[in-house]
């Protein structure tokens, strides 16, 4: 099958055209997707018409479909199949008393994906399905191998061979996950610990692994010089020259590979509806190769 790309942001971003994703790809056009993937991170499929089916099948080029995290299984869905175990919804609509899905309409700060788990989802697919009417709902995403590579070498040295807690406790909105309660020391979190430069084990190349800035702890060091040296390395990480920001258009699906890549949402009107399906890949330890 032929398709072109365009690429996005200097930082970030492909957009692939004249591919329709209901269509089964063959080996030669998943093999370009997956370069495309290496290259771009983000991929960005405008005008698709997808069903659930659809999407887990396209994304399992990429990887092994994993399961929605328990609270955020999708319920329900117009045109897909519900209680689909591979999806989750995404979205702050409201039926017969209960939320269709998860994470609401406020902000979603910048995070990785389910990074407060030993193995950590590779990747996600996002698709829009009902957009807001009035704007808003914008997914900017940061490409953590520029993060890395611009690091001054002195910070550079700091965090080479430390570890980091990713937060379990939150999501990504702020809400508190079912189960868990607050802590009073940073130290006590629950989440995973992961080194905080991850070599992607594809390309070979090295990111900066950081998860949430909130409740995060650098392993080892007392509170105080965490606190300060996680200050410093996210302010250096989150420049506008690193990022691609992505404004949703119905029909748009958005694969993007958390190994490399944090993301963000920005928060759009309560009275508006927006539903989105995600799927999401199993991942593996991280590790950094040195």
């Amino acid at each position: 099958m032929s398709f072109e790309v365009k690429a996005g942001s200097p930082a970030l971003g492909g957009e692939i055209r004249n591919l329709d994703l209901r269509q089964p790809l063959d080996d030669a056009t998943v093999a370009r997707l997956r370069d495309a993937w290496s290259a771009y991170l983000v991929l960005v499929f405008r005008d698709q018409r997808l069903t659930d089916q659809d999407l887990i099948r396209f994304s399992s080029h990429f990887g092994v479909c994993d399961r929605a995290p328990t609270n955020e299984a999708s319920l329900k869905g117009p045109g897909h199949v519900p209680s689909l175990p591979k999806v989750t919804a995404i979205s702050n609509v409201v039926e017969d008393g209960e939320l269709i899905g998860a994470l609401g309409n406020d902000e979603l700060v910048w995070h990785t994906d389910m990074s407060n788990l030993d193995e950590p989802s590779n990747a996600s697919a996002l698709y829009a399905i009902e957009l807001p009417k009035h704007g808003g709902g914008d997914t900017s995403f940061l490409n953590m191998y520029t993060a890395y590579e611009t690091l001054p070498p002195s910070l550079e040295a700091r965090i080479k061979d430390r570890h980091a807690i990713h937060d379990a406790i939150y999501t990504s909105a702020g809400t508190r996950r079912k189960g868990l309660d607050e802590i009073d020391d940073v130290r006590d979190n629950p989440g995973a610990r992961h080194p905080m430069l991850r070599t992607h084990p594809v390309t070979g190349r090295t990111a900066l692994f950081l998860g949430r800035r909130a409740n995060s702890y650098i392993v080892g060091l007392p509170v105080e010089e965490s606190e300060a040296l996680l200050n410093e390395v996210w302010a250096h990480t989150i420049q506008d020259e690193f990022v691609y920001t992505h404004r949703w258009l119905p029909g748009d699906l958005v694969l993007w590979d958390n190994r490399c890549v944090m993301h963000r949402r920005g928060s759009f009107d309560s009275k508006d509806r927006r539903i989105m399906h995600r799927t999401q890949l199993k991942g593996e330890v991280p590790y950094y190769a040195g």
